[in-house]
């Protein structure tokens, strides 16, 4: 017996057809139920190892974007939209869904897209035991209707242009790239979300 999606769950087909072959009402019961519960607990165990994966991708762009808010955006805070790096993650699993290793074979590169241009923030190497099948340009957008804060302001006239910025906030916009690495078929999709 192949247990599957498609099978309806004591289908009165199903048991009257063991039924005529003599089979005990109770034992056909018993037998679906451990079938049912063993798909319940495998789309279970996948939807959770799932949840983990992008759970962890999340707290990857997090990092990403803490390590980056001194060395290379030069400001104290960033502020992300809420679940801003929960959606980007499930986007980024979705496209890998259909790879060879899945996020195991992804190379993501981080940008942000500033008024002057874009800047990169980090490259991540997702698994570094596997050899990358395909690259992932991730691109976060500046929030264009913030407003400056009152110490950027103050400095903007004067001849001391100010190398640090007090907070940098986010768009609920970004941008992915996809881009297949060794293949026949090698093409690139550009997703805006």
């Amino acid at each position: 017996m192949v247990a599957t999606s498609t099978l309806k769950p004591k289908s009165s087909e199903c048991v009257s057809e063991l039924a005529d072959r003599r089979y005990d009402h109770g034992c056909i019961d018993a037998g679906l139920d451990v079938w049912l519960d063993c798909l319940d607990e495998t789309q279970r165990t996948s939807d959770a190892t799932e949840d983990r994966t992008c759970q962890q991708l999340a707290k990857m762009f997090e990092n990403c974007l803490s390590r980056a808010k001194k060395t290379t955006l030069h400001c104290s805070s960033v502020l992300v939209p809420e679940k801003l790096t929960r959606r980007i993650a499930r986007e980024v699993l979705r496209l890998a869904s259909c790879e060879p290793c899945g996020l195991r074979g992804s190379v993501l590169y981080v940008h942000l897209e500033l008024d002057k241009g874009c800047k990169q923030l980090e490259r991540i190497v997702y698994d570094a035991t596997v050899v990358p099948t395909f690259e992932l340009t991730l691109v976060f957008k500046q929030d264009g209707t913030a407003w400056p804060s009152l110490r950027d302001f103050l400095f903007m006239g004067t001849c001391f242009a100010p190398t640090f910025r007090h907070a940098l906030k986010l768009s609920p916009g970004f941008r992915l790239v996809k881009k297949k690495l060794y293949s026949s078929s090698a093409g690139t999709v550009i997703e805006e979300c």
